[in-house]
This record gives structure tokens, C-alpha cells and sequence, in this order.
């Protein structure tokens, strides 16, 4: 088992919330709190990626760390950083779609689409192999006709520090460990230096109040939710969509 992505004082208070001894996920391969009593649980995400003024400094926080995070991206930036790909994979991060273009979702014929997705999808699994790759829509837009072409669950997110809006470290910083709670989604992006360096202030400020970080799908897993083709999470427990 890769117990990497926990802090040592998690893994413990995981082991003993764990009745009975969960399955495990397929990407991180990680044991999962089930029961309740455990930490706070909270899934740090970025989008955008991958690029290599970003990525590289950010994967290397994040193992510094021992903490997972889940990648949504876009595949128009894939080639060329195809080992900041593998990287994250081996690392024990999770990895999604966020289209091929960064295009607005809503709106679009079933075939552009389906171009934004199956393109993006096509160039990770050749990388990295067949696997769920799950879709965070651009901006959050995505039309409810769309979702029944997504073909896996649609990752949102519940705590927004706005980090494109300005690179005031302290202000991202705080908007993050101010406003996350147990099984919060934290949106951010792998685009700006600004970004890495707060999401890395941030959860240096959250383990230390005793979050402990998984991936997306590990805390879907860890509070008992089913992923459904189709459905839009913002956090977990969800919330009514």
C-alpha cells in the first residue's frame, strides 16, 4: 500500500477510524477513513495544467508534503509535458479533463463536445493507460443536456479563493484556510507561480489544524458517495446540485 499521501498524525487517527478496512481507490491506492471521528478531510484541485514554469515547483511542494491533489487538464497543454504527467500519476495524484481548448462546455454541439473531452481523454490514457478521468467543465458551466454526455461525474468545487483575480499570496492564503471545512473542494490553479506558493502556505496552515488532504475521488470514497455519471459535486457530503 502507498501510505505517502498522509502526514504520519493522519495516518494513525485514519487507521483507527477505519471500520471495517476500506477498499481501496484505484489511482492512489490509499486507505480511507469510512467511519466518522477522523480529521477533517479536504480535496485540493488545480486546473489548467500542465505547464512547466508550474507544475515541476508544485508536484515537488506537494511530495515535500506528503499530500495529494487531483489535476484537471487541459489537453491542448499535455504534449511536450508528458513526464509532469507521469509525474503526478506516480506521485499518487488524481488526474481529470478540463477540455482540450479550455472551452466554455455549454452550448456546444454533441460533437464539439465530445472533440474536447475524447481528445483530452484519448492523449492521457496514452500516457498513462484506460482509467477514470473525470471532467471539471470549464468556469463551472455546463448545460444539463451536456451532463448526460460526460460520461463520469462532474467535479466542481466548494471554497474559491479566486487566485487568477490578483497575485496577493497573503489574501489567497487566507481565503483558503478561513473558509475550508471538512469535505471541502478547493479550486485553484496550476497557471500562476502566485497560486503554487499560496496553495502551499495554505496547506502547511490546514495540517496544521489537522486537515488531512486526499484526492477527489478518496474523499468521495471516504464519505460513502457513489460516483454517478452525469452528477455535479461541489463537496461531501454533496450538496443538493
Amino acid at each position: 500500500m502507498n501510505w505517502k499521501k498522509f502526514t504520519a498524525s493522519a495516518v494513525m487517527l485514519a487507521m483507527l477510524a477505519a471500520l471495517p478496512a476500506p477498499e481501496q481507490v484505484s489511482q492512489a491506492d490509499v486507505p480511507l477513513i469510512l467511519e466518522t471521528g477522523g480529521p477533517p478531510l479536504a480535496a485540493l484541485t488545480f486546473d489548467d495544467g500542465p505547464r512547466s514554469s508550474t507544475t515541476g515547483p508544485l508536484l515537488e511542494g506537494l511530495e515535500l508534503r506528503e499530500v495529494p491533489a487531483t489535476f484537471f487538464l487541459v489537453g491542448s497543454r499535455i504534449p511536450g509535458n508528458e513526464d509532469l504527467v507521469r509525474r503526478m500519476a506516480a506521485e499518487g495524484h488524481q488526474i481529470g479533463i478540463h477540455t482540450f481548448d479550455h472551452v466554455k462546455l455549454n452550448g456546444l454541439s454533441h460533437r464539439d463536445f465530445d472533440l474536447q473531452i475524447t481528445r483530452t481523454r484519448d492523449l492521457i490514457v496514452e500516457i498513462l493507460g484506460p482509467g477514470d478521468y473525470w471532467l471539471r467543465p470549464p468556469y463551472g458551466l455546463i448545460d444539463r443536456a451536456e451532463e448526460e454526455w460526460s460520461g463520469g461525474p462532474l467535479i466542481l468545487w466548494s471554497v474559491d479563493p479566486e487566485d487568477w483575480k490578483d497575485s496577493d499570496i497573503d489574501r489567497i492564503v487566507s481565503a483558503i484556510v478561513e473558509n475550508t471545512q471538512d469535505g471541502d473542494i478547493i479550486l485553484l490553479h496550476d497557471l500562476f507561480p502566485g497560486s503554487a506558493q499560496a496553495a502551499l502556505q495554505a496547506v502547511d496552515a490546514l495540517l496544521a489544524k489537522g486537515f488531512c488532504f486526499v484526492t477527489v475521488e478518496q474523499l468521495m470514497q471516504a464519505r460513502g458517495v457513489a460516483p454517478e455519471d452525469g452528477v455535479r459535486y461541489r463537496r461531501f457530503p454533496p450538496e443538493e446540485n
